[in-house]
């Protein structure tokens, strides 16, 4: 009988049978290696949330940039290319980012549900790089100007998607990071990452148009150079974030409360719907008043300002960069108050906030048109109280609001529910200023404030500051409760983590 251990001679010498010593020290070799993936997953995790934080407030300031890029350049397209550059290319251009979003944020919100924050983070950021690259090259075929404003669309719209992404996954990270670091603290911080970082956009938009204006002859400059290099320049934050996004692992919360296969979409629709109508509609009213106010701030102010060709543009953009530093403190005194007020409380402010300086912009246009600094001073005060309330506030009430299994995808849901509020919005704030008035887009705002404090008051909660890691354990007796019978939990690497752990606290049991 032939030894099944000894080589045949039809065989190559070297080949043999494995034994059953091959088997065990090859078990061992895998434990090896888990062990050493297991210990280097754990020493990314130490510094893991102190990554995400950062990492959401410096992408954050990304996207603060792309939204309020194209403000200014609409204005230098108008200079650049006169005429031809007509109002609906500019409204196609300006909506391209806004239905980018909200494609990103419900897609996005689900992939960073079923397979993790830090996958729905990355691919964010690889929309947003390859985005702005094409924005930044676009040309036409043999010089079409439709062309260029379609290549524009299709870069702007990627960027959009990324934009969006950054929503439900670096948002909804950044909650959970905060309340593993500094639960009592998380509404402030998720604020100062997110909303404050947003509002500084204006900010470093108009400042990066100004210095790059400054750089490429003043009012010498050449239109075309000056935007293509502030695109060029955008590209740099999202690189640089890439580092840190790339350092970072699922929060626990989400390794816990996961569920990566078969979400229960309708019972999560059931046990969270009076939420959901408070974040859609709150965001909704927000964004319709918000961003068409922010894209045509630039248009506005250009119409009412005293110059002509590039000190147009220049003027234009010092008022921006005035505009934008006055709603800055609303987003951070937000921060300061979201805890002692309340997340509901804060938000009716900040809608009231629209109701009293609407009214007064939109009663006294024709005489504050004779003051431009004062028009500008309103105007800012007005998207301060945006900030202070419903900018600061919807965010994290969409992230505190729902557990974590379905928090990326409720949030994304929701934030998309506002950006389709920013597209009805930028669709009809044209019409309402050319065929009513342009004080009527400020008493639509007024409008908008009195339904945004009722839409909080009935449907947001106001029991949003404790741990969520309680959310979680209530929707999964909800779920258990209708009869879901399905796993929570992550599948893959990242499970090995809490396995380590759990078997650490049983053998120092065993040894007690």
């Amino acid at each position: 009988m032939n030894d099944p251990l000894r080589p045949s001679s039809s065989l190559d010498s070297t080949k043999r049978t494995p034994s059953l010593d091959d088997a065990k020290a090859t078990t061992g070799a895998v434990q090896v290696v888990d062990n050493k993936e297991i210990e280097r997953l754990r020493k990314v995790e130490k510094h893991s949330s102190v990554f995400t934080i950062v990492a959401a407030g410096a992408g954050l300031i990304s996207d603060g940039i792309q939204n309020n890029l194209l403000t200014m350049t609409n204005v230098v397209f108008a200079q650049l290319y006169g005429k031809a550059y007509t109002s609906a290319y500019s409204t196609q251009v300006s909506n391209a980012l806004t239905v980018g979003t909200i494609l990103g944020q419900v897609s996005i919100g689900l992939v960073c549900d079923l397979y993790g924050r830090k996958a729905g983070i990355l691919i964010s950021t690889a929309c947003i790089v390859a985005g702005i690259i094409i924005a930044t090259a676009a040309h036409g075929a043999h010089g079409s100007f439709a062309g260029f404003i379609w290549c524009l669309t299709v870069g702007r719209g990627l960027t959009g998607i990324g934009v969006g992404g950054e929503y439900p996954s670096g948002s909804a990270s950044a909650a959970e990071a905060a309340n593993e670091k500094m639960q009592r603290h998380r509404g402030p911080m998720f604020i100062m990452v997110t909303n404050v970082v947003l509002s500084f956009g204006t900010i470093f938009a108009c400042s990066l148009y100004l210095i790059v204006f400054a750089a490429a002859g003043g009012t010498d400059a050449n239109y075309s150079t000056v935007w293509r290099t502030v695109f060029g320049i955008s590209v740099i934050p999202p690189l640089i974030v890439l580092l840190f996004r790339l350092r970072m692992v699922n929060s626990k919360l989400y390794r816990d409360s996961a569920i990566q296969r078969g979400p229960p979409l309708l019972l999560t629709a059931r046990f969270y719907w009076k939420s959901l109508v408070g974040t859609c509609g709150a965001w909704f009213l927000y964004d319709f008043v918000t961003f068409p106010n922010g894209v045509f701030s630039g248009t506005i102010i250009a119409q009412i300002v005293k110059a002509e060709g590039h000190e147009k543009v220049i003027k234009t953009a010092e008022y921006q960069l005035l505009l934008g530093s006055i709603a800055l403190p609303g987003a951070i005194l937000g921060a300061f108050l979201v805890n002692p007020l309340g997340r509901r409380n804060l938000m009716c402010l900040g809608f009231t906030g629209y109701l009293v300086i609407g009214l007064i912009v939109g009663c006294a246009y024709d005489k504050l048109l004779k003051v431009v600094p004062a028009f500008v001073i309103l105007y800012g005060l007005m998207q301060s109280f945006g900030n202070l309330g419903p900018g600061s506030v919807l965010g994290l009430a969409s992230a505190e609001s729902y557990a974590t299994a379905v928090r990326g995808t409720c949030y994304g849901f929701s934030a998309a529910i506002g950006k389709v509020g920013a597209v009805v919005g930028t669709q009809t704030f044209t019409p309402i200023r050319d065929n009513l008035g342009p004080r009527w887009t400020f008493i639509v705002a007024a409008v908008c404030g009195v339904v945004g404090v009722l839409v909080t008051f009935f449907f947001v909660r106001n029991d949003l500051n404790g741990d969520l890691a309680d959310e979680d354990v209530k929707f999964a007796a909800f779920l258990k409760s209708r009869g879901w019978d399905g796993t929570m939990g992550v599948q893959g690497k990242e499970a090995l983590i809490d396995r380590e752990e759990v078997a650490g606290s049983s053998e120092g049991k065993a040894e007690e």
